[in-house]
């Protein structure tokens, strides 16, 4: 295995994430020590102690507590990200967000107050390759 550093957050989700299966839908608080691929529907709050990648066809009602994430669903409610959030052209977030640092894709969708705690500027980017 190389160590070549991994460029984008979903590249380091790792080995053993838990998943949220398309066409699943979870009703409660959910929290984990490590990744989460989401991929269905989840309505409740939920803690991640490590990356929370959400696919295109996703949806998120609460509010979400997240090491990192990589967004391509939908989302309301209010999102927590403690480094770096990737948001993907896909994306449609009705929720106020607060993260070190954010990158949106161009197409996406934001609507609540968004918070960089780095200081740093938004970053926007176009999308090279297809969605989750």
């Amino acid at each position: 295995m190389s160590d070549t550093p991994k460029r984008r957050l979903v590249d380091q989700i790792g080995v053993s994430p838990t998943f949220v299966a398309e066409g699943c839908h979870f009703t409660g608080d959910i929290e984990t020590g490590g990744p989460l691929v989401v991929c269905g529907a989840i309505r409740g709050d939920g803690r991640v102690g490590g990356a929370l990648s959400m696919a295109a066809k996703s949806q998120w009602e609460g509010e979400i507590h997240a090491q990192a994430a990589v967004i391509a669903g939908r989302i309301s409610g209010r999102l927590v990200v403690q480094e770096k959030l990737e948001v993907g052209a896909t994306a449609v977030i009705r929720a106020d967000i607060v993260a070190r640092s954010i990158a949106v894709a161009k197409g996406a969708v934001i609507d609540g107050e968004v918070t960089i705690t780095s200081g740093e500027p938004l970053v926007r980017f176009e999308e090279k390759r297809g969605a989750r």
